[in-house]
């Protein structure tokens, strides 16, 4: 069935693009499953697993560390010894998306996507992006929230995005060379930009040609 993989910053319209994407290519859409799944094979609450998400995860491992034991899923608890670090968070998803290309395929919204799966035929990797103040506007239109606090969490979800692709795969997320569709997403309606994302997945053989 394929994948489509999407990179979005934070206010290009990510988290409306790909789901309806799914819907439109009949494909299961993967976002909390991802960090439910590398909570399940790390032996942490799937709180942690989302908490550790596209971070580059430093103050709380130290903090957890410091008071050497936590929580683990069943009641009992996890010598700090034994925490899973950013990297074996990393290292899950990777093999995580690896089986979900593998299998029924899908729709993934960030973890690093085009770049775990860049050599696969079979999938389609997108990147929806815009210029930093239509992107905000675009956030606080969304969301109702005064513009300031949203510029602050816009900047700080930029950083932790990019820091995580940069930390581990040494590469810039938003270079272009990465995908095979780039979109700013501040320019068009979100539904011409699912069109687009459909068009181009079903010309790479990916999803259902069934719109209903």
């Amino acid at each position: 069935m394929g994948v489509v993989t999407f990179s979005a910053a934070y206010g290009a319209g990510g988290a409306e693009v790909a789901p309806a994407v799914a819907r439109r290519l009949h494909l299961p859409f993967h976002d909390r499953a991802i960090p439910a799944q590398v909570a399940g094979r790390l032996g942490v609450p799937v709180e942690e697993a989302e908490a550790n998400d596209e971070t580059v995860v430093r103050g709380l491992w130290r903090l957890v560390a410091s008071l050497g034991t936590m929580p683990d899923p069943v009641g009992g608890v996890v010598p700090a010894t034994a925490l899973p670090d950013a990297r074996s968070y990393r290292e899950q998803t990777e093999r995580v998306l690896a089986e979900i290309a593998s299998g029924a395929g899908g729709v993934v919204l960030g973890r690093a996507g085009a770049v775990v799966l860049r050599d696969r035929p079979d999938v389609l990797h997108v990147r929806l992006d815009g210029p930093r103040e239509r992107r905000l506007e675009a956030a606080v239109r969304r969301s109702g929230r005064p513009a300031e606090e949203v510029r602050r969490e816009m900047e700080a979800n930029d950083r932790t995005r990019e820091a995580y692709v940069r930390h581990f795969y040494r590469c810039d997320p938003a270079a272009a060379k990465h995908y095979h569709l780039v979109v700013d997403g501040t320019a068009l309606p979100v539904e011409t930009v699912v069109d687009l994302v459909v068009v181009a997945a079903r010309a790479r053989g990916i999803g259902s040609d069934d719109d209903r």
